[in-house]
């Protein structure tokens, strides 16, 4: 009897180790991603000012001679870093929402680099949609990081292995194929350019970057911690499944960029991969085989409120006009055109910057000149020309 008890309270102290260390290495794969997205977001901002920088300039030169871009550059880096770091340490499902912190941080540095003057009401009218997305994006964030899954597992290659010959993964990638064929055919084959389907296959080819990543990072922060996992193929095998996904994603990603706007895509590839990612992770290394109802739908939840907020932030983005700076006098079929577009020197173009738009006064009734009024041209006395020759001219 007084073994079972001892046995038992072995057990229980060391289930409570475990429990302890998974919320300590939670804790820091959180405060890692949480870091990683906030530089990512001062990089681009920092990248993005550069070349509005040079723009402006009257003798511009080329951004790589700028230290404003190689410091937003080493800042992607780091950030980048820190990202891959976390997943190593942190449940798959609770770093890919995280994401959500670098779309706040780029709204607010979007609006401090603005540097706009507004009246109060004004600046409710034009920012209250954004405001209220940041509030409901990090109230959704503290609900899916305090209910998210607390499981750890180490990652070594023999684990990885288990999950990858496993039924549940096999499923779930004959069907990722399956229905990546599908949309890969109807957008290539009939012509289907909707966003919808071209953030379906980024986000399809996310849910297994995400879980090669998170392989891959485990494995290398364990063979520094301790027993080397850099000589098993599986390691390999992740890397290069890593590497292709990625180089993809960015393809279809440089797709939709030239066809949609870029706030639209950044919301609906959130809403994709991040659900894909949560998938995946709960399939692959079954993340939330041991959480309860409750923590699951809370989590849910904020998933949900994040989705939300990142809809309101991205909705309320401005979208700016073509701005023409100036115009070319290239002559195609006798009609000089802007830019080689084929647009008239005086386009019907209301608001525009662009020397030479005029504002449309079709509206406008033109005045007949007088029936009886001829056009006379008298020639000067120090005019070489004819009147003929005038006219003809």
């Amino acid at each position: 009897m007084s073994s079972d008890l001892s046995m038992n309270g072995v057990r229980i102290a060391r289930e409570e180790g475990v429990t302890a260390d998974s919320y300590t290495e939670n804790l820091i794969g959180t405060l890692l991603a949480i870091f990683g997205n906030l530089l990512v977001s001062i990089s681009v901002s920092i990248q993005k000012q550069s070349h509005v920088t040079l723009a402006g300039n009257k003798d511009p030169k080329q951004y790589y001679y700028t230290k404003s871009w190689w410091s937003g550059l080493m800042l992607m880096v780091l950030g980048e870093g820190a990202l891959f770091v976390s997943y190593a340490f942190a449940p798959l499902s609770l770093i890919a929402p995280l994401n959500a912190v670098s779309v706040i941080s780029s709204s607010i540095l979007g609006f401090l680099f603005l540097r706009e003057k507004w009246k109060a009401q004004e600046f409710l009218k034009r920012y209250i949609l954004t405001f209220l997305g940041c509030v409901l994006t990090a109230g959704g964030t503290y609900l899916f990081v305090t209910f998210g899954p607390n499981s750890h597992e180490k990652l070594n290659a023999e684990n990885i292995v288990k999950h990858v010959i496993g039924w549940p993964f096999l499923l779930y990638l004959l069907l990722g194929i399956i229905t990546f064929c599908l949309v890969l055919y109807f957008y290539k084959q009939r012509d289907a350019n909707y966003l919808v389907l071209i953030l379906l296959l980024v986000a399809l080819l996310g849910s297994v970057t995400v879980i090669t990543v998170k392989a891959v990072s485990g494995m290398i922060v364990l063979s520094i911690l301790g027993p080397l996992q850099l000589s098993y193929p599986i390691f390999y095998v992740m890397f290069i499944c890593m590497v292709a996904t990625i180089v993809f994603q960015a393809s279809f990603l440089a797709q939709a960029s030239h066809l949609y706007d870029s706030s639209l895509i950044a919301c609906v590839n959130y809403i994709f991969c991040t659900t894909f990612a949560i998938v995946a992770g709960a399939i692959f290394y079954q993340e939330f085989y041991h959480e309860d109802v409750l923590h699951i739908c809370m989590f849910l939840l904020g998933c949900t409120i994040c989705f939300l907020g990142v809809f309101l932030i991205t909705k309320n983005k401005r979208k700016l006009k073509g701005f023409e700076p100036y115009v070319t006098m290239d002559m195609v079929k006798g009609i000089p055109t802007i830019h080689n577009k084929g647009w008239a020197v005086q386009p019907d173009y209301n608001g525009s910057f662009s020397y030479g738009a005029l504002e449309n006064n079709d509206s406008v009734a033109s005045v007949p000149l007088p029936g009886d009024q001829e056009l006379s041209i008298s020639p000067s006395p120090v005019s070489p020309y004819q009147p003929s020759e005038l006219k003809k001219d």
